[in-house]
């Protein structure tokens, strides 16, 4: 197992197989979008598969394939196939923003895949234009549908962002009535790639606030162990609802999280700047004993929060990149 300098053992690994996405979402990045990275840069599936085979060996638990949008990435199916025949592996999932999934659920489903978080900020088609820059609600909702009929289960994430999308609130928790679904509200953080700040007037508690005023038997339930949201139930409803303090970070203390950008930098908090390069590491041939080493000193170097992680990115004279650079 790997565990940090505070004691914390790290089991789920977030692993980001490209920045490009098919969408150009406010909160993610620029309006004008990025540069996207040449493919040399990226790491390759193979070398992907080594380095979560090692994790794996090291105690990890839970793999997440995000991005960018993983789905742009050409040939991913087979990839995720490959990485579900880990043996140690309990869980792999996926986020997505939905546009290019519907058709490949049925093979989703034969790969082992149990959860799916789908990226949905708005139920109106006008505000989802507005947000990604792009046309395809209801593709989103047809990937949600075709998710639900194969048995999958549905995380919603929702950033909640001032003059954007407050009016979707209650129609998300209101998705919850009829289907199974869980819908989770994050506050917003400030990784669109530029100087972007944050002005967190929507928290979890002014988020909680509202939904309760028109949900007053709205009832806490448990959160599970490393929980990054707070978990709600309403009397009557098939799914739930979670609000995760993304940007106030009060879940910091169980963090059991690392992730790999698409370029193969270890991240171990979501605020740092990156710990190692495991990409480099491979393609100078260091043996997995070297880097089980590597990683190991870098988990050791884990902040004991993200406010901490961001003061040493200040310190450093370095912005937030984009989430896509980054990995969702």
């Amino acid at each position: 197992m790997i565990t940090d300098s505070y004691g914390r053992t790290i089991s789920y690994l977030r692993l980001a197989v490209t920045d490009r996405c098919n969408l150009r979402c406010t909160y993610c990045m620029p309006e004008e979008g990025l540069d996207w990275l040449p493919r040399n840069e990226l790491m390759t599936y193979e070398e992907m598969l080594r380095i979560c085979s090692l994790f794996v060996k090291m105690g990890v638990q839970k793999i997440r394939i995000t991005g960018g949008e993983p789905f742009v990435r050409k040939d991913l199916l087979s990839f995720l196939k490959n990485i579900s025949r880990i043996t140690g592996l309990q869980e792999l999932t996926l986020t997505t923003n939905g546009i290019l999934t519907a058709p490949l659920v049925p093979e989703l489903k034969k790969t082992g895949i149990k959860t799916v978080n789908l990226s949905l900020d708005t139920l109106d088609n006008g505000r989802f234009i507005q947000i990604t820059h792009r046309n395809g609600l209801n593709k989103v909702l047809a990937t949600m549908d075709k998710l639900l009929e194969f048995g999958i289960k549905v995380k919603i994430n929702t950033v909640v962002m001032e003059n954007k999308n407050i009016a979707d609130i209650i129609p998300l928790v209101q998705l919850t009535k009829e289907f199974p679904v869980s819908v989770r509200f994050i506050e917003e953080m400030p990784f669109n790639g530029s100087s972007h700040e944050v002005s967190l007037s929507w928290d979890y508690l002014r988020i909680l606030k509202h939904v309760r005023e028109y949900f007053p038997s709205i009832v806490k339930a448990t959160d599970p162990p490393h929980a990054t949201a707070y978990h709600y139930t309403i009397p009557g409803h098939k799914g739930n609802i979670g609000i995760i303090a993304a940007y106030t970070r009060s879940f910091c203390g169980s963090c059991n999280r690392i992730r790999i950008t698409p370029t193969g930098i270890l991240r171990t908090c979501l605020y740092d700047a990156g710990k190692l390069n495991l990409k480099d590491a491979l393609r100078e041939g260091k043996t997995n004993e070297e880097l089980q080493d590597l990683i190991t000193n870098a988990i050791r170097k884990k902040t004991q929060n993200g406010w901490q992680a961001q003061n040493m990115l200040v310190a450093q004279h370095r912005q937030h990149e984009s989430m896509a650079t980054i990995g969702g």
